[in-house]
């Protein structure tokens, strides 16, 4: 038997994201893996519901022999087998778990098959949720960037959105196998800004909420991002308010990007609770959105995490500049 590779989970930052990149690389090249000091820089440290899940699927899409994966866990082992794709694959962490984080482990895996017909994935919990990437910015940052950049051919539906602290959305995400080898691609002059879009979303609140975020994230990029105000950089974000009938819980977010001239994208976001106001929470989100630019790279520190596997995997070196506190994730 093949010695599991050893890797410690508490380096730098100490996420999550180390574990999913892990168990993804793991799968792929049929290497057994060892995880130790699981989310170590997290308080509580080890897996929650939806890391758990996470590897629960990649594990089902990758025919693994999975070890020790329980609530609390800060070591685990996953020992990989052959992939099951293409196939219809269902993920639920049964809380407000973030689907997002269970698409970063299992979509990896689904692009590498010698069969051209797609893949599904099925994805319950929360759409929706704080410390995760709302579904919102992987269907407008993350998808548009790994197709136009690496070739991914991936779509995304919302069914069913689900806020915290109930949970219970559903995402259907359709993988289409590459055709070809992952492409690399160069990304290290940002440009000027083209744009900037988002979107303001909530349910079971009362009419205004949509338009005062929208209201809080332009007056606030008006008054702080030069190009605003006069019009040069426009500024286009929609106030949707979904069905009560097709969300779960009552809840607010915004999601905004800045598509630059360079390729890249910049998200920001914020997540809705009761003691926020609504124009204060379109203002977060715009804030957020003003440190990823002010950084000045070619992508936001969410997207970097998500894309620096695509980039390890791909045919030839792929460049940009790197966050320095997501130096972890290249370990």
């Amino acid at each position: 038997m093949v010695k599991s590779l050893s890797i410690n989970g508490s380096v730098l930052e100490g996420g999550g994201q180390i574990l999913r990149n892990t168990i993804s690389f793991s799968a792929l090249s049929g290497k057994p893996v060892s995880i130790c000091k699981i989310r170590n820089g997290r308080k509580p440290p080890g897996l929650k519901n939806q890391h758990r899940t996470g590897l629960e699927l990649a594990a089902e899409i990758a025919s693994a022999t999975l070890s020790n994966a329980k609530n609390g866990s800060t070591e685990i082992e996953f020992i990989p087998g052959s992939l099951k794709i293409p196939g219809h694959f269902v993920a639920d962490s049964v809380t407000a778990g973030a689907t997002t984080l269970l698409l970063q482990i299992a979509f990896p895996l689904l692009l590498f098959s010698t069969s051209p017909l797609p893949s599904t994935l099925t994805l319950k919990g929360g759409t929706n949720a704080t410390q995760a990437p709302q579904i919102d910015y992987a269907e407008n940052v993350f998808l548009p960037f790994v197709r136009r950049h690496l070739g991914i051919t991936a779509e995304l539906q919302v069914k069913r959105r689900g806020y915290f602290p109930k949970g219970g959305g559903e995402v259907l995400v359709t993988v289409t196998p590459l055709a070809q080898s992952l492409r690399s691609f160069s990304l290290l002059d940002r440009g000027e800004i083209r744009c900037i879009k988002g979107i303001a979303h909530f349910a079971g609140l009362p009419g205004h909420f949509g338009p005062s975020m929208v209201e809080g994230a332009t007056t606030y990029l008006s008054e702080n991002l030069v190009g605003v105000s006069d019009g040069t950089i426009p500024v286009e974000i929609e106030s949707r308010r979904e069905r009560n009938d097709n969300t779960v819980g009552a809840g607010s977010g915004v999601v905004l990007w800045a598509e630059v001239d360079g390729g890249g994208i910049i998200g920001g976001s914020a997540v809705g609770n009761k003691k926020i106001d609504p124009s204060v929470l379109g203002k977060n989100a715009a804030q957020d959105l003003l440190r990823g630019l002010n950084a000045g790279g070619c992508v936001d520190e969410w997207l970097e995490d998500q894309i620096i596997i695509f980039m390890a995997l791909a045919e030839g070196d792929s460049v940009h500049p790197l966050w320095k506190r997501r130096a972890a994730i290249a370990y």
